[in-house]
């Protein structure tokens, strides 16, 4: 039974944001009880909405990063658009925006502006490389910091680099923007004071390159690109089995590699072989352990398999599709997934990982459609309707 509430409940969150990062954040906070104010163009509003139509004629960006807020459609560029928003700032606890940079700046809507105006405000700016520095006005897409942050360089294949398959970039500024947020609420509770938070793609992403950063920095070279495999850990690949299936071991200590000799690979001599018994010696001779391993696995079923290293106790995964993964047990047995209403009705979406025993579930609240909410919005800022009417005439508002 729930004894207390959701965490972020009575926290208004004004954001100007579009993409990913930005979204990603607020999302996070309208998902533990925050409420969210989005402010979008009239004319398309935040651009992710445009990407696809991939659910149900959604975007599927948009519907990720999008539940739980409302959507209040303002020009930003005519005086009377950007005195309403400043208007709604001035009743927020949070304020993040996500414009080019520059932009928020000439806007009057940077965190340094608005916390000298709002002494209790948090306001958070997003950026790809920061506010200084050579990069600062530099377009930065997720794919382009990704080659930045040295991320595309230690992924992939020996021969070819690629991309991570989702926008790990975005995602990690959009974490350590919602992070920033929980501690400077924090902050506030405690000195009564909010203050700017500083994001950027960036900062964020080679924070996450930590382990190769490290390893190729104090006198070694950076880990090479081994696909599935570890660069610095052996067994640890991808391994086909009797039914077309690819099955994934992790050995992690000499510990692991001798339950693995004696009970999957039915060669308990390997244990104490010098080719094999200890992680450099493997690594040394990868090609030689993972054919030791390949061999034993390749007449089982990846179910077999999966079974006979569960008991092993050695670390083990089966390569799902992103199909498998929505139908994934695990998943399904612990009740992770909801629906969530949206403009072409309920879409099926996976609770946020925080999860609060001793309160209410998080929200998961409607994904608006552009300017669902900015009738409703405006009057609770007093706003008449008269006034509504005129700006929606003017392509103010929509």
């Amino acid at each position: 039974m729930s004894t207390q509430p959701l965490p972020l409940e009575g926290v208004t969150v004004v954001a100007v944001e579009q993409a990913v990062a930005a979204p990603f954040a607020t999302r996070q906070l309208a998902d533990l009880g925050a409420r969210v104010v989005k402010i979008e163009r009239p004319d398309g509003g935040d651009f992710a909405r445009g990407y696809d139509t991939a659910a149900r004629g959604l975007a599927s960006h948009f519907v990720w990063c999008n539940r739980g807020k409302e959507s209040v459609a303002v020009d930003l560029k005519d005086p009377r658009g950007l005195a309403l928003v400043r208007r709604l700032v001035a009743g927020a606890d949070v304020f993040v925006q996500n414009l080019a940079q520059g932009a928020a700046a000439r806007l009057g809507l940077d965190a340094a502006t608005l916390c000298a105006a709002h002494p209790k405000l948090i306001a958070v700016d997003v950026s790809g490389y920061g506010a200084t520095g050579p990069y600062a006005h530099r377009r930065a897409y997720d794919m382009l910091v990704q080659c930045e942050a040295g991320l595309v360089s230690v992924t992939g294949t020996p021969d070819r680099p690629v991309k991570s398959g989702i926008p790990a970039a975005d995602i990690a500024a959009g974490m350590y923007a919602f992070s920033g947020v929980l501690a400077a609420l924090v902050r506030r509770a405690t000195t009564g004071r909010g203050g700017p938070v500083e994001v950027s793609l960036l900062d964020s992403l080679a924070e996450w390159m930590g382990h190769p950063l490290h390893h190729g920095s104090h006198g070694s070279t950076a880990p090479a690109r081994t696909g599935l495999a570890h660069a610095v850990i052996a067994p640890y690949d991808a391994y086909p089995t009797a039914d077309g299936g690819l099955v994934l071991l992790s050995v992690q200590n000499d510990r692991e590699w001798r339950r693995l000799a004696e009970h999957v690979l039915g060669r308990p001599e390997l244990a104490e072989d010098p080719a094999f018994a200890t992680n450099t010696a493997r690594v040394a001779g990868r090609g030689a352990t993972d054919a030791v391993v390949a061999e034993a696995l390749a007449p089982l079923t990846a179910p077999e398999a999966l079974a006979r290293l569960d008991a092993a106790g050695v670390a083990c995964a089966r390569l799902n599709s992103v199909a498998q993964l929505a139908d994934h047990p695990q998943l399904t047995a612990r009740d992770r997934w909801r629906d969530v209403d949206s403009p072409v009705g309920p879409l099926r979406s996976l609770l946020p990982p925080i999860v609060f025993p001793d309160a209410p579930e998080a929200r998961m609240d409607r994904i608006p459609a552009l300017g669902q909410d900015t009738d409703e919005v405006l009057g609770q800022l007093g706003v008449s309707e008269a006034e509504v009417k005129e700006l929606r005439g003017a392509g103010v508002i929509a």
